[in-house]
């Protein structure tokens, strides 16, 4: 079974294929930015070094995977119809809270039969830039949030570097910094980084290639 965000110490079973990652979401005045690293591993072993773990739930809102990759994606494709099926019906874009809701309830429905951990962000006219948390049934919105097994590396670093009210730029520079210092300790977590920025003028897709990253070491 493939997974996304395994613990530390979460050894896989033989034959189990494992991803463990770092995801993001930092709230901005206007939007939101989410990011995540891009390994996929069996065991100790790497099978994939280019995932993209930024699935979109509808055009303006988008959900980070964790936990059991194949649980995961599956929650978020049954998430994207209902959000559809409910954009058609309301004749407008889906609220992000209304996206974060569809994910708890899924999420929680299925709790003992999925290992699914997602966190939701995105852009809506009400509230603009939003990033929400689903976990066991709770659903919590946060200025930035991170997740997923190099996520318990950085905690101190997204304490002290967050500020309120930092730009677009500063934020993907925040979200890059963190994602880069987590892959750079958890053995789980590697690859590319991939950022989203959502507004109301769209979305833009990022790749920050492994030579782009930041160094934060003398070569």
């Amino acid at each position: 079974m493939m997974r996304v965000g395994a613990s530390a110490g979460d050894f896989p079973r033989t034959g189990e294929v494992h991803t463990g990652t770092t995801i993001m979401a930092v709230e901005f005045d206007g939007g939101v930015v989410v990011g995540s690293d891009s390994r996929v591993s069996a065991g100790r072993a790497v099978v994939n070094r280019v995932f993209d773990k930024l699935s979109p739930l509808h055009d303006r809102i988008y959900c980070a995977l964790s936990g059991s990759a194949a649980d995961a994606q599956a929650v978020s494709d049954m998430a994207a119809y209902q959000l559809e099926i409910h954009g058609m019906e309301l004749g407008e874009q889906p609220l992000v809270v209304a996206a974060a809701n569809v994910v708890k309830n899924i999420t929680y429905k299925y709790r003992d039969d999925l290992s699914a951990h997602l966190m939701v962000a995105g852009w809506d006219h009400r509230e603009g830039g939003q990033v929400y948390v689903t976990l066991e049934g709770m659903l919590t919105r946060q200025p930035f949030a991170i997740g997923g097994s190099g996520s318990t590396y950085i905690y101190g670093y997204v304490d002290a570097a967050y500020k309120p009210g930092m730009t677009p730029e500063e934020c993907r520079r925040f979200t890059t910094d963190a994602i880069t210092l987590a892959m750079n300790r958890d053995g789980s977590s590697g690859g590319v980084i991939y950022l989203v920025t959502v507004t109301a003028a769209g979305v833009d897709h990022q790749v920050i290639l492994g030579d782009e990253l930041p160094k934060f070491y003398d070569e």
